[in-house]
């Protein structure tokens, strides 16, 4: 998962823990952390520049009942920060020139993204019809594509495409071209809509429907995230409902851009380069995933590196059982495995020190809503200074 990715590119919970300082490494609280916030203390640590402070203090204190998090200041104020660099603590935010990059986008690489989501042999035919939908529908003088130029808000443009996919669901059968079976049906509006993060803390649609807080269609959950609460419920879902040794909130921030568990993964990558000389990518995928997150047959850099490590030692863990550890990456319970164990005890014995738990994971950020490509380590610093200035409010008496 990269978040904020590719404009069309589209993790279940083990252990309902209690957020940055209440799992492994990461939960040993401190003196400052042991006051549980108010409502009001939570205000106050919300910059005053936020419009109704308050409306956004009742619902992350609700939130954060409702979910059992512990209301420390260290938990509050990683909350706070994420907001912060995701909206600025608005709920639905007017992103600069959205309109003009999404004709671009769809200007520039439309064939490619339908056929990455289709594959090649439908993905021309419907980008082509798909093309002239934006063109000349619903009318020629208020096209879909003249719409598109318009809008403000990632709402705006994610409720244009359901429109646009509903005409096609109403209109279009790929049948008619291919003699192929029916492609275009129920779920090809979700399956081809490029908005896949959002709301206020720019959660993935997936992760969402995965953890749906009540039984609404897709529509209606995608609505939900553009609400203040409903986008403030799955954020704080996403970065604080799972257990990690982190010593320092920043690997946590990483996670919430680059993937759970992304900063262990690239610790461990990086050990894996040391300890056998191959160059890997240090992106905190162990595995290869396609474009709907599911692991691909095909092993991966790490895999093979691990294989090879593992033979070159004679350490008795059969390729098998190296894919089956390494599928536990997005997971506590990887820590557990032999794989893990094993890749640990190797680097121990060659390095004379304990395998780093994490470091900063080496990920490219990039798409329309973003004015140019960044890295994972610039997001996690810029939300880590948002988090230093939350907790210094901490300090200076406002909480």
């Amino acid at each position: 998962m990269r978040h904020c990715s590719k404009f069309f590119r589209t993790c279940t919970v083990m252990i309902l823990c209690f957020g940055v300082v209440s799992c492994g490494k990461d939960n040993v609280a401190t003196d400052e952390d042991t006051p549980i916030l108010t409502e009001k203390n939570i205000k106050n640590l919300i910059p005053s520049r936020v419009h109704d402070r308050v409306s956004w203090a009742k619902d992350i204190y609700s939130i954060m009942d409702t979910l059992s998090i512990e209301k420390t200041k260290t938990n509050v104020c990683s909350i706070v920060a994420i907001v912060d660099q995701e909206s600025n603590f608005v709920a639905n935010p007017q992103v600069p020139n959205l309109g003009d990059k999404a004709v671009k986008e769809v200007n520039n690489r439309l064939e490619e993204k339908f056929s990455e989501k289709l594959g090649d042999r439908f993905g021309a035919p419907v980008a082509k019809y798909f093309l002239n939908v934006l063109k000349t529908q619903p009318s020629a003088d208020n096209s879909y594509l003249s719409q598109m130029r318009k809008v403000k808000t990632e709402k705006d443009l994610d409720i244009l495409y359901r429109q646009i996919f509903d005409y096609m669901t109403k209109h279009y059968h790929v049948s008619a071209i291919t003699g192929a079976a029916k492609l275009i049906g129920q779920d090809i509006g979700e399956r081809m809509n490029p908005i896949t993060t959002l709301g206020s803390m720019q959660v993935l649609i997936n992760y969402a429907q995965d953890h749906q807080r009540n039984s609404v269609n897709i529509y209606e959950l995608r609505d939900d995230l553009y609400t203040q609460y409903g986008g403030l419920y799955y954020g704080i879902h996403r970065l604080m409902l799972y257990q990690a040794g982190y010593a320092k909130p920043i690997y946590r921030f990483a996670d919430y851009n680059s993937g759970m568990y992304s900063s262990r993964n690239a610790s461990f990558q990086q050990a894996l380069t040391k300890l056998t000389k191959t160059k890997l990518s240090l992106d905190g995928d162990l595995l290869l995933y396609d474009k709907n997150e599911n692991i691909q047959t095909d092993r991966s850099q790490s895999e093979l590196a691990i294989n090879r490590l593992f033979a070159d030692h004679a350490v008795n863990i059969s390729a098998k059982q190296v894919r089956s550890d390494l599928k536990q990456e997005k997971q506590i319970d990887f820590e557990k495995t032999q794989t893990y164990n094993e890749v640990k005890i190797l680097y121990q014995q060659k390095f004379g020190k304990a395998l780093t738990y994490a470091i900063m994971p080496e990920v490219i950020i990039s798409g329309p809503k973003l004015s140019k490509n960044y890295n994972t380590n610039w997001y996690a610093s810029k939300v880590n200074s948002r988090y230093v200035a939350c907790m210094q409010r901490t300090r200076s008496g406002r909480s």
